[in-house]
């Protein structure tokens, strides 16, 4: 009878946990596919609007390659379609990999645009265009170098028996500053129109990518979104701390490695496709997890909030404003108060690391 009784409580808080983790599993679906559908909503109105207007109708079956008509087929697919995949494809990479930035050091602050990558990738792009007058797929391949070159070089200072986030967040800031004073210097010595070439490359446009480059974003894509929610289970656990997820089985710092890696790439390649646009991907993980609610932490929502974020920051750039102006203005302008916002209640709850 006692052993009845002692069962009962275990039973029930089973039950609980399992009806728990169902709604939260419920709740994610429901927000994937929510903002998957908000996605392709987006991805088509992009296409729609402009000097020459088309139905969804129209795009889809031209997309789709449903109907053959030279005239949309050449709007839609030799004139919008590019820059449609270039957003969508950036924002999916620059979401996915500001969430995981995010999770792995433990901090909101922590995103590409302040720990060195995004200046690394500019301080080689424009370095290319000043004194190797490069241009087109040159200049984004020495972008993706030069991000690549920023991350190990903050993972190896950073280095001291392992990798804290503290750390790793401070030493990228400091990273960040200095190249940024580089490019100020580079471009110093440029001549105008270099100049005027990497300014606006610095900005970030989602209108500029090159068929190659696109295609390789999307390649990988394809091949490193799957891989980091495979992941996600290490970062969970990284999440909780060195010493819980090595108990729990994890090898911290092949996990971490390996994350890191991930979302290096996926950062490397978004920003040698439409340059350094900032704010994205770091806004793109709290909004997500503000819908999740207790199902925090998702990745594909963070890189659907990504793409959402940037196909609506391209059509304002392009159709709402009075003169069309490159993608990354837009989401400085609203990314500026959200960091605000977030360093005031950051220092106000004592989380800032």
């Amino acid at each position: 009878m006692a052993a009845t009784a002692s069962t009962a409580p275990q039973a029930a808080t089973a039950g609980a946990f399992r009806t728990t983790r169902r709604r939260r599993a419920a709740r994610l679906l429901a927000v994937t596919c929510s903002l998957a559908v908000a996605v392709s909503a987006l991805f088509v109105l992009t296409m729609m609007v402009g000097s020459f207007q088309l139905s969804a109708e129209e795009v889809i079956a031209s997309v789709l390659y449903l109907r053959d008509d030279p005239s949309v087929d050449f709007v839609v697919r030799g004139l919008r379609l590019p820059t449609a995949a270039s957003a969508l494809a950036v924002g999916l990479a620059l979401g996915a990999a500001g969430t995981i930035f995010q999770q792995l050091l433990r901090n909101p602050l922590a995103s590409p645009d302040f720990v060195g990558i995004n200046t690394g990738a500019g301080l080689a792009a424009v370095t290319g265009i000043v004194l190797l007058q490069a241009g087109g797929l040159a200049v984004s391949a020495l972008a993706l170098g030069g991000a690549v070159v920023a991350a190990l070089l903050m993972y190896v200072l950073a280095w001291r028996d392992g990798v804290a986030g503290y750390r790793f967040i401070l030493i990228g800031i400091g990273v960040a500053l200095f190249f940024d004073g580089l490019i100020g210097y580079m471009l110093t010595k440029a001549q105008l129109s270099d100049a005027r070439q990497a300014m606006h490359w610095l900005t970030g446009s989602v209108g500029q990518a090159e068929a190659g480059e696109l295609r390789l974003l999307l390649g990988a894509l394809i091949l490193l979104l799957p891989t980091a929610v495979l992941l996600q289970r290490q970062l969970r656990a990284l999440e909780l701390g060195d010493d819980t997820a090595r108990a729990l089985g994890t090898r911290t710092e092949l996990s971490r490695g390996g994350l890191l890696a991930t979302a290096v790439v996926l950062t490397a390649l978004a920003v040698a496709v439409a340059g350094p646009i900032i704010f994205v991907a770091l806004i793109a993980g709290p909004i997500a997890n503000r819908l999740l609610g207790p199902a925090t932490g998702g990745i594909i929502p963070a890189a659907l909030v990504g793409a959402t974020l940037l196909l609506t920051a391209d059509l304002v750039a392009v159709h709402l404003l009075p003169t069309p102006l490159p993608t990354g203005v837009v989401t400085g302008a609203v990314g500026a108060p959200y960091l605000l916002w977030l360093l005031a209640t950051t220092n106000r709850q004592g989380a800032g690391g």
